[in-house]
């Protein structure tokens, strides 16, 4: 009995610090990293009897506007095997309701590790707003030559002031292949989980205040204690901090890129320091769903 009041309790206080954002899952999993060895359905059952389940999504809504005629990069994304950070960073926007107006984010990830990068907000939905995140994540990372930069088909990533951007840095463009929702995975999780644990758990006065909580949310709360169930439930930053020290007692190596070379032969390059990106077939392979 006493052991159980403990269990329960320790519960409790976990989704009480995570703001019900932790659905059993999670919290079992932060239970394992306390040294308590809890069953993840036994959690369920007590978080049911103490009415702590977890916020529940609503829907999600697109902002992508490919009807342009800029030009459209290759998608590249979907043909690598990551080995590291800042190998390729995925981008996307979405909107958010105030009570007067919608206003718009726009978010970079690192694909391997989950973290955001850069992110802005603003109440229109312009070129400058995407600009304004890659800008901060460059700042922030410094990424070397040869990044991939996935996002989707959207005028916005597809601008010539975007683009030149992108290769002012060496940084080098993908983009999603039409109607396909796994290409840009990792990143539209993201902005689910920011809607569903932080845009609907709460009400905000203004786009300043709305700023200020989804800086909190990001920069101290989902990139440095939220735990990642694809990262083996680490957060964002706890996962690059053991990448780095595995890659330091190691040979570092770049990400692969598997493409055709023709209809017989298939051939994987290296995307390095310095390198650039091989020309693929137009013929896409399909992408690996993240879990």
């Amino acid at each position: 009995m006493e052991e159980d009041m403990e269990v329960r309790a320790a519960i409790q206080q976990i989704a009480v610090e995570h703001r019900r954002r932790y659905g059993y899952r999670r919290i079992a999993a932060e239970l394992r990293r306390c040294g308590m060895l809890v069953n993840h359905k036994r959690v369920a059952r007590i978080m049911r009897e103490d009415n702590l389940v977890a916020v529940q999504p609503r829907a999600f809504v697109v902002t992508t506007d490919s009807q342009h005629q800029l030009e459209v990069y290759l998608n590249l994304a979907s043909r690598m095997k990551l080995t590291g950070v800042n190998q390729l960073w995925v981008a996307d926007i979405t909107y958010i309701r105030l009570h007067r107006e919608f206003v718009y984010l726009a978010v970079i990830l690192d694909a391997y590790s989950r973290k955001v990068v850069g992110w802005e907000l603003a109440g229109t939905l312009v070129a400058r707003l995407p600009i304004a995140a890659l800008e901060k994540a460059i700042a922030e990372r410094k990424p070397p030559p040869g990044l991939v930069h996935h996002s989707d088909r959207g005028v916005q990533y597809a601008s010539g002031d975007y683009v030149r951007i992108l290769a002012k840095h060496q940084v080098i463009p993908s983009m999603s292949r039409p109607a396909n929702p796994y290409d840009n995975a990792s990143c539209e999780s993201f902005l689910k989980t920011l809607k569903r644990e932080e845009i609907y758990a709460s009400s905000y006065e203004d786009l300043e205040h709305l700023r200020g909580n989804i800086g909190i949310f990001i920069e101290q709360y989902y990139n440095q204690q939220r735990l990642h169930s694809a990262l083996g439930y680490r957060s964002p930053e706890e996962f690059e901090r053991q990448a780095e020290c595995q890659s330091g007692m190691a040979d570092s190596k770049g990400a692969t890129l598997t493409f055709f070379a023709s209809s017989a032969q298939s051939s994987t390059e290296l995307l390095g320091k310095g390198t650039q990106a091989p020309s693929p077939s137009p013929d896409p392979i399909p992408a690996e769903e993240n879990q």
